[in-house]
């Protein structure tokens, strides 16, 4: 008997905080592996990158800063090792859409959902920061806004509390990440994911009659209103 194939995206808009709820074991009790791609990603700098081009679009909801797949295996799958599965699995994800990841082996309470959290960027590591230097003196007040050198400073010409003075010359800004990859938020995507994956496991099951299928009507891309995750980060 053919089963079908689980697999799901889901917006993810606190990366940090998923990524150490995915990868704790004291907040997983079945936690078996953990995967990272590149031990040394910035996934700091990639949520505060999100975060100000979100608020220089003006656009309305929560920011999403990153992007997490979660992938139903075969609970046969115990039979493999937990650490080289999942680093098959992440490395191939890694290889076909080329972003990078770090991703978590678990069970659920019950031992009934043996499953794979994949969080993955949207945007790219550019191969050298873009670094924008001051070209005069800026005042910066406590809300790290321009201002005026009179307006930081108190009657006795003391710096007021939470503003600061970035000097002509210093850094501005550097900025890490290239633009959000569009294919991500396609439904294209999401049924390439549906269908890479569904090959990959396959190719680890011998019953032919256990092979994973594609439910036609299916459709993994689900709206977050109709998601109930499996964890949530506190």
């Amino acid at each position: 008997m053919q089963r079908n194939m689980y697999a799901r995206i889901e917006h993810i808009t606190d990366v940090m905080g998923c990524i150490d709820y995915i990868t704790s074991s004291d907040r997983e009790e079945n936690l078996y592996a953990i995967y990272r791609t590149k031990e040394d990603f910035p996934w700091a700098q990639l949520a505060a990158e999100c975060r100000s081009s979100f608020r220089k679009s003006g656009t309305e909801g929560r920011c999403i800063e990153a992007r997490e797949m979660i992938l139903a295996l075969p609970e046969e799958f115990q039979r493999f090792n937990p650490q080289e599965l999942i680093g098959e699995i992440t490395e191939h994800f890694k290889a076909k859409y080329e972003t990078e990841c770090v991703s978590a082996l678990h069970h659920n309470e019950e031992k009934t959902n043996y499953h794979i959290h994949l969080i993955f960027a949207e945007r790219e590591l550019l191969e050298m920061p873009e670094i924008k230097l001051a070209q005069r003196n800026m005042f910066l007040d406590a809300d790290g806004k321009r201002s005026t050198k009179k307006e930081i400073h108190d009657e006795n010409g003391r710096l007021k509390d939470g503003c600061s003075i970035i000097k002509k010359g210093e850094v501005v800004s550097r900025k890490l990440f290239g633009n959000k990859n569009p294919y991500f938020k396609s439904r294209e995507f999401v049924r390439d994911v549906k269908q890479e994956f569904k090959e990959l496991i396959n190719s680890k099951v011998q019953d032919e009659e256990r092979k994973l299928s594609i439910y036609d009507s299916s459709d993994i891309f689900i709206m977050k209103s109709q998601i109930t995750r499996t964890h949530e980060p506190k």
